[in-house]
């Protein structure tokens, strides 16, 4: 942590402990504050108050008491606020809504418009970004927001009319509800807690932090050595650590020359990367040349002394931990980040998700799909075979090959926008429907691996980032700008065209991902190739669920241990951190992939700029197949876009309510287990 912002983080702490370890009057305090609200007060006022419906009234009444603050008035002002500002007449409750709706929208999508522009310097391809670059993209212009309609009590009016339903609420309950209802109950989600804009802001900055060092990662293939000097990789290759350097393996499964041995290397460099082995100065740093195997460095033939890069890694993940812990006492209902992230953000607890994972990647059909690997190599399985690629048709057609049509058709941003009508209309869409929603897209330039960046509002486009080298975009980067085609489709669809606003989006950013994916496994399709989803897709599909969960696990306990650890040192987390990654290896993957103890699952930059977003890409992929295979059933399988446009417009419901109305079932790995089943046992 730099000396900023352990200054920042220590002031924030004082101030919360003398809050929680303060009284007023007498009565103790904790740190998110203590309602004035008593109990007499809520009762006399439900049995004062008429209303069509007493029981959701006093929900809503009791939600505004909980958030309500001294600062805000006193108990005869609430009862005053709660009797002037409650809406019993349905239609003008429905009046209030719309006129929230209206406002929220243009609020966010303002706000998320500004983020956009600020970030351009550090996020898109250009110039290397300064100090002022950095310190405008760590702010966020939410920070301040909570507060403001707190202040200006537009928050205690949608608590009070619109009160929040939880998760089990939600489940039971919305199985008979409308969608105006299923509108109403998200309305309600905007204000549960109190988070002090200072708290907000310290989490801004720990994130942004993180997603400029992933940023700039990149390894310098064409310096890396082998142990006898040679050069493995072009002079000029540039992987970005660990998505580039994971498809370089993926690539690698192609009949190209030493393909082996540049597997063996990046599996060596991530070991490198994870453990933090890996000397700082070889990092984005094409100066000096680097044996991974023996860990020297040498410049211009020289060899150099370089100190390994020892915590930085971690330390971004302890960052962002001790963001997450001051906003902890802020949220009372959810008081943990691992809380807030499954049952507030995934709407999925992380139980569910812990077991679901662990009952696919512990299934026997593993070792059925590892041994068909193991046949088609002709050796034995490798750690970096969590990575096979040769169920995808694209694996009998060399990388160089695609890249040259991919290089010719997109040399620029520009030109990935402008051919997107035409892939829209490859997967069904009529041209007038594609040039809808491609208008509503705009492609730029990466710095990074690339990114789909939403729209929060109608009247404002949705971002296609995407990294395209000089000499165009190749291969690894169109499959990449095609998965974030389909972020943006989604984000287009479900907020243009949605019936309300506040279902604007999907369940979780799961259901995102599966139509990135559903996009991503058509790539070639979308070249021009004879591509089908059939038997190798849902194999393919299934190995890399096999592989993403074990990730996701990792980085789900690794949070588990820190909540339990919350003095520890990047130090210290580093070592148990790569301590889980080994022992769920040696549990889930060494049985069937061999070399005990390897760290390999902790590689993932997710871990480091995105805490605890791994978990979405593994349930994104059950999804996914479910969906695949409702697809799959059509008249006409290649013809998807009426689907894609009538099931990403349900909007954000809960995930098994979302999952029915799409295709008449709950979220579950049952579908692809049979499956594989089925697969294999024909053959």
């Amino acid at each position: 942590m730099n000396r900023m912002m352990k200054k920042g983080v220590i002031d924030i702490l004082a101030a919360l402990c003398a809050v929680s370890c303060g009284t007023d009057g007498g009565k103790t305090r904790d740190a998110a504050g203590v309602s004035p609200v008593s109990e007499k007060t809520i009762t006399t006022l439900v049995s004062e108050i008429s209303s069509p419906d007493p029981a959701l009234m006093e929900k809503g009444i009791r939600q505004c008491a909980s958030l309500w603050r001294d600062e805000d008035g006193t108990e005869e002002e609430f009862a005053s606020f709660v009797t002037a500002n409650y809406v019993a007449d349905p239609e003008q409750k429905f009046e209030l809504f719309m006129k929230l709706s209206k406002a929220n929208e243009t609020i966010q999508g303002a706000c998320n418009q500004l983020m956009v522009d600020l970030q351009k310097p550090t996020v898109l391809a250009g110039p290397q970004p300064g100090t002022v670059d950095y310190i405008f993209s760590e702010y966020s212009p939410y920070s301040h927001l909570s507060d403001d309609m707190f202040q200006n009590r537009i928050a205690f009016i949608t608590a009070l009319n619109f009160p929040f339903f939880t998760l089990e609420e939600k489940n039971s309950l919305g199985k008979d509800w409308s969608r105006l209802e299923w509108a109403y109950s998200r309305m309600g989600d905007l204000y549960t807690s109190r988070v002090p804009s200072e708290v907000s802001k310290v989490a801004s900055k720990a994130y942004a932090d993180a997603e400029n060092y992933i940023a700039s990662y990149n390894i310098m293939m064409g310096h890396v050595l082998t142990e006898d000097g040679r050069r493995l990789f072009p002079e000029d290759m540039c992987l970005l650590s660990h998505w580039n350097l994971r498809d370089e393996i993926k690539s690698n499964y192609a009949d190209l020359p030493d393909a082996p041995e540049k597997q063996e290397m990046i599996y060596k460099i991530f070991e490198r990367i994870v453990t933090q082995e890996i000397p700082e100065i070889v990092i984005n740093n094409p100066e000096y040349d680097w044996a991974p195997y023996s860990n020297k460095v040498w410049k211009d033939g020289v060899p150099v002394d370089a100190e390994p890069e020892g915590e930085r890694r971690y330390q971004r993940i302890l960052d962002s931990f001790h963001a997450e812990l001051l906003a902890d006492p802020f949220h009372p209902g959810m008081p943990t980040g691992i809380q807030r992230n499954f049952e507030g953000g995934m709407e999925v607890s992380a139980e569910e998700i812990e077991k679901l994972f662990v009952d696919l990647i512990s299934s026997p059909q593993v070792k059925m799909v590892a041994s068909v690997i193991r046949e088609r190599l002709g050796r034995e399985l490798r750690p970096f075979d969590i990575w096979y690629d040769g169920f995808k048709s694209r694996a009998s057609i060399s990388e160089e090959s695609l890249s040259a049509i991919t290089r010719e058709r997109y040399p620029s941003p520009e030109a990935f926008e402008k051919g997107m009508p035409q892939m829209l209309q490859q997967l069904g869409f009529d041209k007038d429907r594609a040039e809808y929603i491609s208008d509503k897209i705009t492609v730029e330039g990466a710095r990074g691996s690339g990114h789909a960046w939403g729209t929060m509002g109608r009247g404002y486009n949705s971002f296609l980032r995407t990294r395209i080298g000089a000499d165009g975009m190749d291969y690894k980067g169109y499959n990449i700008a095609v998965h974030e085609f389909g972020h943006n489709v989604e984000q287009t669809l479900d907020t243009y065209d949605i019936d309300y606003y506040a279902l604007a989006g999907v369940p979780n950013t799961a259901f995102t991902e599966t139509l990135a994916f559903i996009f991503q496994k058509r790539d070639l399709k979308l070249l021009g190739f004879d591509s089908q989803v059939d038997d190798n897709t849902t194999l393919d599909i299934f190995w890399g669920m096999y592989e993403i969960m074990g990730v996701s696990l990792v980085d789900m306990y690794t949070w588990r241990w820190l909540y339990e650890h919350p003095k520890a040192t990047a130090a210290e987390l580093r070592d148990n951190c790569l301590r889980i990654a080994r022992e769920v290896w040696n549990t889930y993957y060494e049985p069937v992939l061999g070399c005990p103890d390897s760290p390999i699952l902790a590689v993932y930059s997710h871990m480091v700029n995105s805490p605890m977003y791994l978990p979405n890409y593994p349930y994104g992929h059950i999804v996914e197949y479910q969906i695949e295979e409702f697809l799959s059933r059509l008249p006409d399988p290649d013809d998807i876009a009426s689907e894609i446009d009538r099931i990403w417009c349900l909007g954000r419901l809960t995930p098994n309510a979302w999952m029915n109305e799409a295709v008449g079932s709950d979220v579950s790995t049952e579908p692809i287990l049979s499956a594989v089943s089925r697969i294999l046992g024909k053959q």
